[in-house]
Order: C-alpha cells, then sequence, then structure tokens
C-alpha cells in the first residue's frame, strides 16, 4: 500500500535485505518526503501522497475507513526530523575489497572519487556496476535509486592493461573457492542452496537447476546474473558474482507467440474442459476446431508419430519410445515412467523391503480420445503431480490406441489382477480414457485401490492420489510392524544358531585336543617302552657277556670292587686284576646304569673312572685289591 509493490518476491528480497525490519524496508524503497519515520512515539506516516503505480491507492489510504496497513494519519505529536540515511557499500576489484559508507544525498561520481583513492584508478577509467536499477551516471543521486542499506556493487576497467601474475594467483585461488548460489524457483516459490566451485561454468549452474526444476536450459528465464555474466562458458569466479553468497531466481519463459491474455483464456478453456465429462467434446468438430487445435497446437504436431509401436516385442523398448514422444508433446516435467516389463515395475515397488515399498500407478494413454490432451498436459504434468508420483510411485505406462497393444495389456491385466479388473478396464469408452489405476501390492496379491479417468481435475487427482497413499500407509505401517517383528525373531535366531555353532566348534576343538594329547601320551609311552626294551635287551646282552665272575680262592689275582648307586644301594663283585676297565663298565650297564648316561667315580682320590681307556687292565688303572665306586648321572 505504502510502496506500489505487488510482485511478492521482490517484496520478500527487500524484507530479507532488511533482516525483516518492515520500516526499514519501506524507508529504503519509498522517497525520503515520503517515509515512514520511527519517532519515540511509535510508527508515524509523513504527509503527502503516496509512492505507487496508483493514484487511487492514494485516495483509498488516506481515508479513514481504507482497509489498508499503512494510512496516512494526522499526528498527535510533531514529528522527529529525520536524520541523513547512511547507506553501506562493499564494492569488490579484483582481489580486493573495499567498504564505502555514504550519505544517500551523495551521488554516484563520489563513490568513484573514494574508489580512485583506494584503488589507485582514474575515475574515468571505472565503471561501477551491480546497481539493482541497471546502469546510472556519475551525477545520479543515490537516493533516487531507493537503495537497500547494505549493497554491493563492483568495479570494471576494460580500458586498463590486465593485471600481473599476482592476480594471476587471485584469479586461481577465485577459481578454487565455492560460491552458495541461492536459487528461487519463481513458479512453486521453492529455494535451493547450491554449491558450486569458482571453476564451474553458468552453463553447468544451468543444467543442475534443469534437473532440480525440470526448466530446460532454454526455456529458463532468470533474474540476478551480474551485468558481466554475458557467456554461458564463463567460469563463476570471473563472472561477479557475490562471494561468497549470491542469489539467483528462475522461472518457466512463456512461449513469444502467445500472448498473456491468451494465455489466461487458454487456461480457463482448459479447466473447463477438464471439469466436464467426454461427451461436451462430441460436438467440437461441428464447428471447425480440431480437438488439438483447441489448446494452440496443430493436431499434426500431436499425431507425428505413435506413442508406442505395435505389436511391440520387448516392453522396455516400448515404454523408451513412450517417453520420448510423451516428452516431445508435453514436454519434460512429466512423470519418470519405468522402463521394463510389468512384472519388473511390480517387483520394484512391491517386492522390496516394506520400508522401501511403493504405490504402482499404471497410466493407460490413448490418442483418440479427446480428453488426452487436457490430461496429459494440465493434470499429469502438473509440477505437484508430478513430485508427488516421483516421491510416493513407481509410475508405468501403457499405450492403448491399437487394438494390439490394448488385447496385450488387457491379457497382462487378466493375469495379474484378474478378470474384474480386465472387464472393468474392457467397458471403458475410449472417450472415458486416459485411465490411472492405482495398484498396492498385498502379501498374496495385487490389489487395485482407484481408477482414476481423465475427466477429473488437479486437485481431485491429487486428492485421490493422497487418499490412495493414506490407505498404503497404513498396510505399510502393519507390513514395516511384521518385518520388523519377522527379522527380530530371525536375528534371535541367527543369534542361537551362531552360539550353537561356536559351541560346536569348542567342543570339537576340546575334543580334537584331547585326541591329540591322548595320542601323543600313547606316542611318548610307545617310544619310552621301546627304550625301555632296547635298554633291556642291552642290559641282558651285556650281562651274558660278562666272563664269571673268581672265586674268593682263587689263585689269580683278583679285585674285589663296592659300587653305590644314586639311590644309595650297593652291590659288589670280583673282578680279575687283569680284566680290562670295560668289563666293570659293562657290569654296571647290565644294573641298569649305561655308561653313556652315568659316571662312575672313585673316592680317594676322586676321580672319573669313565673317562679313563677301558682297554686297560684294573691292576693298571690302580682298582685293585679293593675299591669302592659310585655312580653319578651325567649332565
Amino acid at each position: 500500500a505504502c510502496t506500489g509493490i505487488e510482485n511478492i518476491d521482490e517484496a520478500i528480497t527487500l524484507l530479507e535485505q532488511n533482516n525483516w525490519d518492515l520500516v526499514a524496508a519501506i524507508n529504503g524503497v519509498i522517497p525520503q518526503e515520503n517515509g515512514i519515520l520511527q519517532s519515540e512515539y511509535g510508527v508515524e506516516t509523513l504527509h503527502g501522497p503516496a509512492y505507487g503505480p496508483s493514484s487511487q491507492s492514494t485516495a483509498a489510504s488516506s481515508t479513514p475507513s481504507s482497509s489498508s496497513a499503512f494510512r496516512h494519519v494526522v499526528p498527535s505529536r510533531q514529528i522527529v526530523e529525520r536524520q541523513p540515511r547512511m547507506l553501506d557499500f562493499r564494492v569488490e576489484y579484483r582481489d580486493r575489497n573495499v567498504d564505502v559508507v555514504l550519505e544517500d544525498s551523495s551521488t554516484v561520481g563520489d563513490i568513484k572519487h573514494i574508489l580512485e583513492n583506494e584503488l589507485q584508478i582514474p575515475a574515468s577509467k571505472m565503471l561501477l556496476k551491480g546497481w539493482k536499477t541497471g546502469d546510472v551516471d556519475d551525477s545520479t543521486v543515490l537516493k533516487s535509486l531507493h537503495l537497500p542499506k547494505n549493497n554491493s556493487l563492483y568495479v570494471l576497467t576494460p580500458d586498463l592493461p590486465p593485471p600481473s601474475s599476482s592476480h594471476s594467483g587471485a584469479l586461481q585461488e577465485s577459481l578454487n573457492q565455492n560460491f552458495m548460489l541461492i536459487v528461487t524457483h519463481r513458479e512453486v516459490q521453492r529455494e535451493y542452496n547450491l554449491n558450486f566451485s569458482g571453476s564451474s561454468t553458468i552453463q553447468e549452474v544451468k543444467r543442475n537447476v534443469y534437473d532440480l526444476t525440470s526448466i530446460p536450459v532454454r526455456h529458463q528465464l532468470w533474474e540476478g546474473w551480474p551485468p558481466s555474466a554475458t557467456d554461458d562458458s564463463m567460469t563463476l569466479a570471473v563472472s561477479g558474482l557475490t562471494f561468497p553468497c549470491h542469489r539467483l531466481t528462475v522461472g518457466r519463459r512463456s512461449s513469444p507467440v502467445q500472448t498473456r491474455e491468451q494465455s489466461e483464456e487458454q487456461c480457463t478453456d482448459v479447466h473447463m474442459v477438464s471439469d466436464s465429462d467426454g461427451d461436451d467434446f462430441e460436438d467440437a468438430t461441428e464447428f471447425g476446431v480440431d480437438d488439438g487445435e483447441m489448446f494452440g497446437v496443430a493436431s499434426s504436431a500431436l499425431r507425428k508419430s505413435p506413442m508406442m509401436p505395435e505389436n511391440a516385442e520387448n516392453e522396455g523398448d516400448a515404454l523408451l519410445q513412450f517417453t520420448a514422444e510423451f516428452s516431445s508433446r508435453y514436454g519434460d516435467c512429466h512423470p519418470v515412467y519405468f522402463i521394463g516389463s510389468l512384472e519388473a515395475a511390480f517387483q520394484e515397488a512391491f517386492y522390496g523391503k516394506a520400508r522401501d515399498r511403493k504405490l504402482l500407478a499404471i497410466y493407460l494413454h490413448h490418442d483418440e480420445s479427446v480428453l488426452t490432451n487436457v490430461f496429459c498436459s494440465q493434470m499429469l504434468c502438473a509440477e505437484s503431480i508430478v513430485s508427488y508420483l516421483s516421491q510416493n510411485f513407481i509410475t508405468w505406462a501403457w499405450d492403448m490406441t491399437k487394438e494390439a497393444n490394448r488385447a496385450r495389456f488387457l491379457t497382462m491385466c487378466t493375469r495379474h489382477f484378474g478378470s474384474v479388473v480386465a472387464q472393468t478396464i474392457r467397458t471403458q469408452k475410449t472417450d472415458q480414457f486416459p485411465l490411472f489405476l492405482i495398484i498396492m501390492g498385498k502379501r498374496s496379491s495385487n490389489e487395485v485401490l482407484n481408477v482414476i479417468q481423465g475427466n477429473t481435475t488437479v486437485d481431485e487427482l491429487m486428492m485421490r492420489l493422497m487418499a490412495a497413499m493414506e490407505i498404503f500407509s497404513a498396510q505399510q505401517q502393519e507390513d514395516i510392524k511384521d518385518e520388523d517383528e519377522r527379522e527380530a525373531r530371525e536375528n534371535v535366531k541367527r543369534e542361537q544358531d551362531e552360539a550353537y555353532r561356536i559351541s560346536l566348534e569348542a567342543d570339537r576343538a576340546k575334543r580334537e585336543a584331547q585326541e591329540r594329547e591322548m595320542a601323543e601320551q600313547f606316542r611318548l609311552e610307545q617310544i619310552r617302552k621301546e627304550q625301555e626294551e632296547e635298554r633291556e635287551a642291552i642290559r641282558l646282552s651285556l650281562e651274558q657277556s660278562l666272563p664269571p665272575e673268581p672265586k674268593e680262592e682263587s689263585t689269580e689275582s683278583v679285585s674285589k670292587l663296592r659300587i653305590r648307586t644314586p639311590s644309595g644301594e650297593f652291590f659288589e663283585r670280583r673282578f680279575l686284576a687283569s680284566s680290562k676297565l670295560q668289563v666293570v663298565f659293562d657290569f654296571v650297564a647290565s644294573k641298569g646304569y649305561p655308561w653313556e648316561e652315568y659316571k662312575l667315580l672313585g673316592t680317594f682320590p676322586r676321580r672319573d673312572v669313565t673317562q679313563l681307556d677301558p682297554n686297560k687292565s684294573l691292576l693298571e688303572v690302580k682298582l685293585y685289591p679293593q675299591e669302592t665306586l659310585f655312580l653319578e648321572a651325567k649332565e
């Protein structure tokens, strides 16, 4: 009412620039003499005509009966005199940023003089860019531009030589920086925050926005690009974008041959048609108008090629042609059709995890129906419908125009949904097409929740989709609960099976260890027995090979030896003094003390007899006439 601004996007942008301070936002766009001032008594409005495109709004706002939120009132107290308004400018030049603060009564030339001192660049060589109202000259007063408090500008110097290598380094640094682009989709009032590196091009930004908004690059209408961004191949680092954050607005470019009045008239006709029955179209040809031409599109353009080839062997190839032809007729903003057989669509929608399941929407197209063009262009391609279908549905399509394709679908329908649903579709008249089938998968069957005919509206279509989604969500929650319980039971069973397996492994390992230990003990016992048997055999052999013990009354010299064992026992024997020392060793070995394991020691003097020559006689080694020896185990 005060500013005459009718564009809601512009109004919201001004409020955001002023941190949603309503008074500051209004003061920033209306002339000073008509501004709203903040006094110590509250908000008061100066006298004078309202700033706006219509004088009628001024008159309306000045009357006491006006419903405007801002109307002229006679202040009961003296209005506080307004102080000069200060404006903040951040001016970017190559790798430098200069902050300038001026009163709004200053001119653009004053900014250039300040920049001349800061940047050491002649003012005559500067081009000061970034004004929201277009190019200005040096004599322009800032107040007349209705600027917000904070502003961003940039300086271009086309007549100066390119920067030195230091600037190249700054440029390289800019290429490595990340820019935050806040892109507003005008038609749906939705905001996207997109991060791009400085090396990304404007073309790449537009292609990414196409992925988000489904507006082809050639149909995108942009606002907010700096004047220097004249080429889509230009990188963001050199395009003049505000770092680190820059706001842009994108919308769909309208057809150049269609005026606004024609567009509104066409929109009205379309909704009128969509709300009526198919029978209302039967007399259209009486006026010499083809159903395609009714909406500003030549019939020949819509019927260039069939939506789907007749008798297509591969359903995936048929749907690829369907999608391509649909896009060429109705634009790129349309549901994402599943490419594959109907069975594959079932698998995708119904047979995953309960949380990932979706409803299946089957779109049945018919080129000979008068409702087809309206349904496709106004309902099926509406952004709200496209978005809702992509989030909650798997969409599969089929063309029923050709009789062979119709018969093929009815066969598939009978196999998957039963004869009742197939008969329902078979009895549909041509003018009742297109049809939209909503299918929900159940444990043992597939249930058709809804059959939506072509004579509907966007709101009704959305309501029926949402109603089907409510039924599906309730069933899905039960399925998720059952699946979670089943998975919990399976997890418990898996844990029990794993514990049992680990227990079996432990028991088997223990048993195998015991068996190995017993086998080792048995082997050692066998070795021990073999060694004992071998030793016993040696002992017996030595005992048998010993010469007979001489008698005491023998006439030959006899040596009497007394031998003490490690256990403290003694055994005695007589030997001929002429016998070799080896005979004594054999005697000791025959008693179980082989000389390889035991030493035979003498007492006086202490000596190791086993170290003596075994071929010498007892007389020669002085073991005559008697001697006491003791056995000691070798280390």
